[in-house]
Formats: C-alpha cells, structure tokens, sequence
C-alpha cells in the first residue's frame, strides 16, 4: 500500500485512535485479514465472522509487526476503532485508489472470471506493473484489500467483480471505480438467489453503468443478455466473441490434438494466431475477453496473440492438469462449480480422451453438487449427467448426497449406464474406488462446487503419501 500514517487514515476511514502513542507513525506495509500475514508496517484489519473474531488476534497481529489494527472497538493495542470495518476497508481503498489514478479494470460474470482476470494479468504485466484480485477474492472484503496492494508504480488494478445479490457490483465498483468494464456472460450460477437469469443480467450490468464517458464497456457479442448492457452505459463498447460484428473476434476455433484450444486472433489493428497452454474450448470466450481489455490499452494484436499462447493458470484448482508418473491425468477443476462450467469442463474432458484416441486410457467425471441453483438444481444435475453420457465419458463418479444422486440417475436415464455411473457418499469413497480402478492413460477430471471440497480427491490421488486416506480429511 501507498504510505499513509494512522492519523491519515482514521481521518479517511472516520474512525476514533485508540492506544497510539504516536499518530504520525505509518502504514508502509499490506492491509491484511489474517494475523498470519502480518509483516512489518502492516495494518491488520479485524472481523468478527462466525467462528473466529479477529479482535481476538490483535495484539498478535502488533507483536508480529503490524502498525496498528483497523477493529470495530478497542482491543488495547493501537487501533484506528471504526463502527463498521467492512465500509472503513472500502473508504480507505477508494481513497487510496484516487491518489494512484491507476487504470482499473472491473470484471464480472457468471463463470469463467478468475481465468479471465488471470489471462488479463499476464497480459498487462508485458505492458507494466500490474495488480490483480488473488484467487476469488472478490467480494467487499477481498476487492479493497487487493486494491491496497497497488503501489505508486501500479499501471494497472485488475479486480474481480462477485454478486449475490442486486446492488453488490455497484458497491465495488463504486470503491475502485473501473475505467474498463468487463462482463463475460449471464449464466445459472447463483440462480437460486436471484431467481432468474434476467435479474442475474440486471446486476452483472451494474457494473458497466457506472463507467465514465471516455471509459469502455467490454461485453459479449455471443451472449444476448450481455450484449444488451450496452444500453445501459454512456461509455464506448467493444465487443468480443466470434460473432461477426465482434470487434476483437475469434475465427478458425479449433482444438490441438492433446485438447487445447486454437484460434484466430482478429483485432481492429490486425490478426494473429493462437494456441493456448490451457485446456478446454471455453477458454476461447475468456482469452477473446482478456484480448480486448488489452486491445483498449494499447497492446498490438501481435503481443497479445502471443502473450495468449503463453499464459497459463495463477489460481489453483481451476483445469489444473497433472499428469502421474503411471501415465493417468488428473484434471483438478475442484475450486467451484455451475452448470455452464460443468459442461465446458466435461466438453474438455472429452477432448483430452479422443486425444489420446483408441489406444488410450478412460476419461472419468468425478463430479459434485452445484450449489445455489434453487428450484432448478434437480433439472440441471440431471443434465449434467446426461452431457456425461452424451460426451461419451466412460465413467462417471457422483459423489455426495442427494444432488450426486441426481447427477448419477441423469447419466443412467440417458444412457442406461449400469457400471459406468456410480454414487459415492464422500470423497474418501471417490478415491478407494479410483484408487482401485484406474490404469496408466487414463484421465480424471474432479469438480463440484467450493463447499463440497472435492479438491481433496485430486490431492489424495496425486500424494502417495496419502494412501488409504484424504488429505485433510
């Protein structure tokens, strides 16, 4: 973070000192959450969340070497006391924010935003000192505690947008106000909070409504929700996908032998081709974003083509693909899971195993629950499992209760699949049986969605140091 001493930013945040012997002292390292994480300088901001209050670990946080601690009431070491931490975090990250005039690029979407935000980082870092949202850290907590980390040599502030209800996006944005707004889809992600993919559009939109005249509106050509926000904002709009009429457009998709995506990259300054590290045709969609976020500022169709075939993942469990010494592939795509990421995920997992063609191993879908589909979760699990079918997947593994039994009787019901599908109560019976079954060549793909933790499936099969048993379990 910007140097700012604890006078400063209790006067930004409009908060009371308390046991500072000195309020001229500064703030010159990282705001953090986590008493952890404390280094020299820091400022350790304290929540009170449902298992453990931060207050708690204040007077660690300053013997680790914190400044001072942000809190919600005295704690008897120096501390700037703020009735609400969460809105004295965002006022001094929009403060800080201003100070820098940094360019901010705000994204959202149903899916695929932590791989979109991850390609448009390695994008802009060719161009100069960027900062980006670590993970899914994209919430009111996540996105100022990012955007403090920006320096006066920051160029660029990339932040993940999340939303689980109407009026969330304009809160961030209004904190780290954007110049580029990104929106990449309107999917069934948190579908069960907002009802209907309609209210879904109209608070993804928020965030393009916010941006200034000379800013950009960067939406998708393919999707017809999104690509109605240009409606609703006074910036200039630059489309992507493969429409026609996209401004930065793919042609010639295709995929490589070994399931990774090709294109042809076009642009308004020219075209180039592109062979992505990563897996899955999906990730045409998220590199035609992150190429016209690039394309806006400033980079030729050169450099990002070729900055595109060079990315590869900065967060974990997200098609992270492995590959055993015995030869089987694990495809860890654990971190979450909705149904337009399941099914690119499977689409992926089905060309990894025609890549390896007659002679290869089995391609097997070990899937979880997807949360927060409300009255439509029966309908979409059940379509899960019968994509599994119809990708002609050779074993699909459910794992859970009842939303895993619906993935299962979805992919018997399309295909009669008898052993090819099987319900597992947790993921400790997911790996016995894998364990047991799988043979060099074959390919294994792990998701669900974040609470159902499958992740440690993929870690116990890649550990040989956990045999008979997952990984923190």
């Amino acid at each position: 973070m910007i140097t700012l001493s604890l006078a400063e930013i209790a006067e930004i945040v409009g908060g009371q000192s308390y046991d500072i012997p000195d309020p001229a002292v500064t703030v010159t390292g990282p705001v953090v959450i986590d008493s952890r994480e404390v280094a020299p300088g820091s400022l350790f901001a304290a929540f009170a969340g449902e298992r453990v209050d931060g207050h708690d670990y204040a007077r660690r946080a300053v013997e680790a070497g914190a400044a001072a601690v942000l809190a919600a009431r005295p704690v008897g070491v120096p501390a700037i006391v703020a009735e609400d931490v969460v809105g004295a975090l965002g006022a001094l990250a929009r403060a800080v924010v201003e100070r820098l005039g940094t360019t901010v690029v705000g994204l959202t979407g149903s899916a695929g935003k932590t791989s979109t935000k991850d390609l448009i980082a390695q994008l802009l870092q060719r161009k100069g000192p960027t900062v980006w949202t670590p993970g899914s850290l994209n919430n009111e907590i996540g996105l100022p505690v990012t955007a403090l980390t920006a320096t006066a040599e920051t160029e660029h502030l990339v932040l993940e947008m999340g939303a689980r209800g109407i009026g969330h996006i304009r809160y961030l944005a209004d904190l780290t106000p954007p110049r580029i707004g990104l929106v990449l889809n309107v999917g069934s992600a948190h579908l069960g909070e907002f009802g209907s993919r309609e209210a879904i559009a109209q608070a993804k939109g928020e965030l393009v409504e916010v941006l200034p005249e000379d800013g950009c509106a960067v939406l998708n050509a393919d999707d017809p929700l999104v690509r109605a926000m240009a409606s609703r904002t006074r910036a200039r709009v630059l489309l992507f996908g493969e429409a026609p009429e996209a401004d930065v457009r793919g042609e010639k998709v295709r995929m490589t032998a070994d399931g990774r995506p090709a294109f042809e990259l076009h642009t308004p300054t020219g075209c180039s081709d592109v062979t992505m590290r990563l897996y899955g045709e999906h990730h045409v969609s998220n590199a035609l974003a992150a190429a016209a976020v690039a394309h806006e500022l400033g980079m030729s169709v050169t450099e990002i083509a070729e900055a595109l075939s060079e990315a590869g993942t900065l967060s974990r469990w997200r098609m992270e693909v492995t590959e055993r010494g015995d030869g089987v592939t694990i495809v860890n795509d654990a971190y979450n899971a909705n149904p337009e990421s399941m099914r690119a995920a499977l689409r992926a997992l089905a060309a990894m195993g025609q890549a390896r063609g007659a002679d290869g191993g089995r391609t097997w879908a070990v899937l979880g629950q997807m949360a927060e589909l409300g009255d439509a979760s029966l309908a979409e699990h059940d379509a899960v499992g019968r994509l599994a079918v119809r990708l002609n997947v050779s074993k699909l593994v459910a794992v859970g209760g009842r939303e895993a039994s619906w993935l299962q009787l979805g992919a018997y019901n399309e295909g009669s699949w008898g052993e090819e599908s099987v319900h597992v109560s947790d993921a400790q019976a997911a790996v016995d049986l894998l364990r047991s079954e799988l043979r060099p060549g074959d390919v294994v793909l792990v998701k669900a969605s974040r609470s159902v933790g499958l992740e440690k499936v993929a870690q116990a099969l890649l550990e040989n140091s956990t045999e008979g048993e997952v990984a923190g379990r």
